[in-house]
């Protein structure tokens, strides 16, 4: 009888030591934390009914320990075996509820601890088995529930690139050093996980921004074009290109901010904006034709030219592809040699 009264004192003892740790929230409790409180109340006697500290059946039990992270659970074992979402034993974490068989269907639960051992009220009290007890409960278990979803830590987000060396971009890719020499510049950027992404389509607002992060061009007055609010990210950019001369928009009084750009768009306006023409007649012209752009062409001098001055050999190709979407890699080489040669 004294031992029954010493074991009630030492879990109100516990318990008035604990309750305000454990008034934290449901959406914040882990399976750990439930772990951890349930443990605590070790070696309180096992009662039949019983649903507080001075004694607890099973079921009382589990439902008393999750009371106290905010979390309601059904009063019997087999009701609580109805909540909750199954979890296979490989997969069980702390936290998570473990049911038996040992009296009827469903007549024991407990909580998982880890390492192949729950928590539970059983005759002698609150205490701690193997679920793998191959001399009784190995025999009984029926399965597991997980009332709380797992808790997993989010890392923290990549710091963005400036040293150019990003994840999808090798040393042995051809504009390797245009994209390297571009980031540090700060004149390109990069996306989360620190990739490049080069093969992504760029777009004439972005075009617009990059070619201006080198000219460093203010415009003389806000933007006209329908499509380019005054708050938008590229419009001094966009305005900066229109006034220069450099990228213009369309008939229809759209720049086309979100339209992406075409090789011969890009050869075009890489010739506006540095003279690649004058710079690429005054070197030797090797092989400088592409089979797909005739001479006619109204971009074929400036797709010439840039042929002539590619520094990263991506345009050294027999065919070029003037209405083909220019990607991250095109342009960045592109705008890459025209600076080098300039």
């Amino acid at each position: 009888m004294k031992k029954r009264i010493m074991q009630v004192l030492v879990a109100v003892l516990v318990l008035s030591i604990v309750l305000p740790f454990m008034s934290t929230k449901a959406s914040a409790a882990t399976g750990n934390e439930i772990v951890s409180y349930s443990k605590t109340l070790l070696g309180v006697p096992y009662r039949y009914g019983g649903t507080t500290a001075s004694g607890f059946d099973c079921s009382g039990f589990t439902s008393y320990v999750y009371k106290k992270i905010g979390v309601s659970l059904n009063r019997t074992a087999a009701d609580q075996y109805r909540q909750g979402t199954s979890v296979s034993k490989s997969n069980l974490q702390p936290g998570d509820l473990v049911f038996f068989n040992n009296f009827a269907p469903v007549s024991h639960v407990g909580i998982y601890i880890g390492s192949g051992k729950f928590i539970s009220a059983e005759s002698e009290g609150i205490a701690i088995s193997s679920i793998n007890d191959s001399y009784y409960w190995g025999k009984y278990y029926i399965g597991a529930k997980r009332i709380i979803k797992a808790t997993v830590a989010t890392p923290p987000p990549a710091p963005p690139v400036t040293d150019g060396n990003f994840a999808d971009v090798t040393s042995s890719h051809p504009a390797y050093e245009a994209i390297k020499t571009l980031n540090v510049d700060g004149v390109i950027n990069g996306f989360d996980n620190q990739e490049f992404r080069p093969e992504a389509s760029v777009t004439r607002g972005q075009a617009a921004a990059m070619v201006n992060r080198v000219l460093k061009l203010t415009p003389k007055s806000t933007s006209k074009y329908s499509d380019v609010g005054t708050t938008h990210t590229f419009a001094k950019d966009i305005q900066a290109m229109t006034e220069a001369g450099i990228l213009q928009g369309y008939t229809t009084g759209k720049f086309g901010v979100s339209d992406t750009l075409t090789k011969a768009q890009l050869a075009v306006i890489m010739d506006r904006a540095f003279k690649i023409t004058s710079t690429a007649n005054n070197q030797a012209h090797v092989a400088s034709t592409y089979q797909d752009v005739a001479a006619s062409f109204w971009a074929y001098d400036s797709i010439i030219a840039l042929k002539v001055i590619d520094q990263t050999t991506l345009f050294q190709t027999s065919n070029f592809g003037t209405t083909k979407s220019a990607d991250r890699a095109e342009f960045s080489a592109a705008l890459y040699s025209a600076i080098e040669t300039n």
